[in-house]
């Protein structure tokens, strides 16, 4: 949890505590606990926000420092985000209905159709 920290993953240490808790795997093998140390070269797998990441560590974190200091402690390995699917926007709503749009809607609601 606290490498996760150190790496900014999460905002707080309780958060990455927390995350540790759920499925979180160390080299493949699930942790057993959240203080297990990282080395070098160890592959940290974990989900964040509906997002499985997948990360290869690079070196230990000394402190929680700036982002581009954190964003040199891994080396990100995660597939791809799933694009949003392509094709026709979703329909937006036109606003209020007209008197004959209401009344067509009505007929509709009515069985009238």
């Amino acid at each position: 949890d606290k490498w996760l920290w150190h790496a900014r993953f999460f905002k707080s240490r309780s958060l990455a505590a927390s995350a540790c808790a759920g499925p979180m795997r160390l080299n493949g093998q699930p942790v057993a606990k959240p203080s297990q140390p990282v080395r070098p070269g160890d592959v940290v797998t974990f989900v964040q926000a509906r997002d499985v990441r997948v990360v290869r560590v690079r070196a230990p974190g000394l402190r929680r420092g700036p982002a581009s200091e954190a964003q040199a402690l891994y080396d990100d390995l995660s597939p791809a985000a799933a694009a949003p699917p392509s094709g026709e926007p979703l329909a937006q709503p036109g606003g209020r209905p007209t008197g004959k749009a209401r009344r067509a809607l009505d007929a509709l609601r009515d069985g009238e159709g």
